[in-house]
């Protein structure tokens, strides 16, 4: 799965730090922490009909991700979502759009790994993209990565920090593999995540997905779990083993760039007879009723 170049994104203005510049001439500076060190947190909105889904619950994950990594001169997330609103005012955008929001540790006053040397307070960047969901709505192939999902004694995964090499090396190994995505294990060889979506799987009608020791807590996945209690759909939070993943009837994943996704193939083992279940269509239906898609 390769996005495509959208003409429509041309002419982006992309905020930094408050000020809204062309796509071509944005510029951040090579002290920024996000450059020398990836030191910087991240999340991805999504807009419906002129509303951000979900942008309180982004925001407080995306605040978490910063008081976990001791950020000084952290901006209000009522700053914050004001820049996100003025960006897409600018941009003329009210629906299928996609925003990146990322704040960084700011600016050092030297090169260096040591946060003792950045004294300058946080910076932020807004990139708001005309771009509606990402996969293919007849479904992924993932291919089981070497690489493993770490736990928070090696990389707290609730940091949803853009130190991203990780799923970039697996996301390596799936494309070498053919396929969309790479379905990744943790050290333990349970389910973890693919290097861009968290994975549901469904068993004799139950919802199952795994825990989050070793993957960050998604809005979508919370999203989708409170779907399934409103609507009677049995659902189990667990430690999943590679086994019980090929054993599942059907394999779905979830996520702001991409929605809800069947996943037709696992390396060697399809589901559903290759098309998206039951199960995880009524739950793709649902989400786009919330979203004001239905």
């Amino acid at each position: 799965m390769l996005q495509d170049y959208n003409p429509a994104n041309a002419d982006l203005l992309v905020n930094i730090n408050g000020k809204l510049v062309h796509r071509d001439e944005a510029g951040v500076s090579p002290f920024d922490s996000s450059v020398q060190n990836g030191d910087a947190v991240w999340e991805g909105l999504r807009l419906y009909n002129g509303q951000i889904f979900k942008l309180q619950e982004h925001l407080d994950r995306l605040r978490k991700s910063a008081e976990l990594l001791h950020y000084q001169g952290y901006p209000s997330d009522d700053e914050l979502a004001n820049q996100v609103r003025r960006t897409l005012a600018e941009n003329d955008m009210s629906d299928s759009v996609h925003v990146r929001l990322t704040v960084s540790r700011g600016i050092k006053y030297t090169s260096g790994l040591d946060p003792r040397i950045n004294t300058a307070g946080c910076s932020f960047f807004i990139l708001a993209e005309h771009k509606a969901p990402v996969y293919d709505r007849s479904g992924l192939v993932l291919h089981t990565a070497t690489i493993r999902r770490p736990f928070a004694n090696v990389l707290n995964q609730h940091i949803h920090s853009c130190n991203q090499l990780t799923s970039i090396l697996a996301k390596l190994e799936a494309s070498a593999a053919g396929a969309d995505d790479a379905l990744l294990l943790d050290t333990e060889g349970n389910l973890a995540e693919t290097n861009a979506t968290h994975v549901f799987l469904v068993k004799d009608g139950v919802v199952e997905t795994s825990t989050t020791r070793a993957c960050p807590e998604g809005i979508t996945r919370m999203t989708i779990l409170s779907l399934c209690r409103e609507h009677a759909i049995p659902s189990v939070i667990r430690d999943i083993s590679e086994a019980e993943i090929h054993e599942a009837d059907e394999v779905f994943c979830t996520g702001t760039m991409g929605e809800i996704t069947a996943v037709i193939r696992i390396d060697k083992t399809l589901f559903g007879g290759s098309r998206p279940g039951p199960i995880t269509t009524r739950l793709s239906d649902l989400y786009s009723d919330i979203t004001g898609r239905g």
